[in-house]
């Protein structure tokens, strides 16, 4: 069952396609096996409103980013990071899962599919390829959102 789900989201990625308007446009290489993402993020106010992307690699970080994408837009800013704390939290079990699925799994939803991902160090990278540029382009929106809130209150 979980590999359907992750061959259904790299068949039919979801939000795939670099979209405007975005806050915050990010580019993230694994180095390792030469995967990429290329990622923007729409904030709306402390909404994620819309994530969209672009991306080359294996069927893992496509899947990853397309699951990660359903669970992060829509939701306020610590309800997604929620969904990315658990995601890394099962990425680093190194297999041993249950207790992680038990505890998340209404978080994790469609990620739990990954869950034998983190039996393989090599391939970890990949899950966590699109992870990571969301948090990093999350991150950067935030940052530009205190600024300017900063600017307009001097």
């Amino acid at each position: 069952m979980y590999q359907e789900i992750i061959l259904d989201h790299y068949r039919t990625p979801h939000h795939k396609g670099l979209r405007e308007p975005f806050d915050v446009e990010v580019h993230h290489v694994n180095p390792t096996c030469g995967d990429e993402v290329t990622l923007r993020v729409k904030m709306d106010g402390n909404v994620v409103s819309d994530v969209s992307y672009d991306s080359l690699g294996c069927s893992i970080s496509q899947a990853s980013v397309s699951v990660m994408t359903d669970l992060v837009v829509g939701k306020d800013l610590a309800e997604a990071t929620k969904a990315y704390d658990a995601f890394l939290t099962l990425m680093r079990t190194k297999g041993d899962t249950d207790a992680v699925v038990a505890e998340q799994e209404d978080v994790l939803e469609d990620a739990v599919a990954f869950e034998g991902v983190s039996k393989y160090p090599a391939r970890i990278k990949c899950a966590l390829l699109g992870w990571m540029a969301w948090k990093d382009a999350t991150a950067q929106a935030v940052a530009a959102d205190d600024v300017q809130t900063i600017e307009e209150t001097a």
